[in-house]
């Protein structure tokens, strides 16, 4: 008997660790992706102890479990997209590495998590280097926000290094594109960079909402995945996802004692969506 497929929504592949509150982590990815109209597939990469309030446990998956659950899926369907957050250990790095070298033409978005909002660490010291030895070399964006990228390009405490280094640091290593979020910095307004292997490309302000969010940084990557599953070129894809990002932390809602979770399904509540007030501007 022959079974006939069906052309239906673009299908992401999304590596990250589970989140029990939905906020960040692999849940928040598959409602994002979900929310701007794609399907989410899962590797689940580390189960997490959590709440809104901070992470008490992080327990990795075995190496050869993350790599036979994705072999499982991309032996079977045709993934457009692959979105990676939470590894949980260096050598799932490298596993995850393996696997998508052998889809080169894929798009693989790198969220480089490497704390929770409350500083909580995400995995043991050497993910990092997991990161930038195996994924930041094969990633088609990578997405710090700033304290991120001052960790990654070796600056922790923000004092040797600009952003535009810390950007330029990624891409010698080997990331098409970075694109490094202000949320922490100390401006009035939330200033976006965008940067490809030239330097400096885009740079978006957004209006600085009120509160903490859990799961921010995995919205917007899922959100770029998502968007470039749907046909978006990249500079278009980070325009959109950053659009539906602060939408849906402009709608989020607090569900327990600690941070607000962003509403990746604003628009189905919403009776009026305003488009938020931001502005490109033309580097240099």
């Amino acid at each position: 008997m022959t079974t006939t497929r069906h052309a239906g929504p673009p299908l992401v592949l999304v590596f990250a660790g589970s989140d029990p509150t939905g906020g960040a982590g692999l849940q928040a990815d598959l409602l994002t992706v979900c929310g701007m109209g794609c399907h989410g597939l899962t590797v689940v990469t580390a189960i997490t102890v959590q709440d809104t309030v901070g992470v008490t446990d992080v327990v990795p998956i075995s190496t050869d479990l993350v790599s036979a659950q994705a072999k499982a899926l991309l032996n079977d369907v045709s993934i457009v997209a692959i979105k990676v957050g939470v590894v949980g250990s260096y050598t799932n790095a490298l596993a995850i590495s393996a696997v998508a070298r052998e889809y080169p033409n894929i798009p693989l978005i790198l969220d480089p998590v490497l704390a929770s909002g409350r500083n909580d660490p995400l995995g043991p010291e050497d993910v990092m280097a997991g990161l930038l030895e195996h994924l930041v070399p094969i990633a088609t964006l990578v997405t710090p926000n700033s304290v991120e990228a001052r960790r990654l390009a070796g600056d922790p405490t923000g004092g040797e290094l600009s952003l535009d280094d810390c950007a330029r640091s990624l891409t010698d290593r080997g990331a098409r594109h970075v694109l490094i979020t202000g949320t922490h910095e100390p401006t009035e307004l939330v200033v976006n960079l965008l940067y490809d292997q030239s330097g400096r490309i885009r740079e978006d302000h957004w209006k600085r909402l009120a509160g903490e969010y859990h799961g921010s940084g995995c919205t917007l990557a899922s959100a770029v995945a998502a968007a470039i599953a749907n046909g978006f070129a990249l500079e278009e894809a980070v325009r959109a996802a950053q659009d539906y990002t602060w939408h849906a932390l402009k709608s989020g809602f607090q569900p327990g004692k600690g941070q607000s979770i962003p509403d990746r399904f604003f628009w189905a509540r919403a009776a009026d969506s305003q488009p938020a007030t931001q502005t490109t501007v033309a580097p240099g």
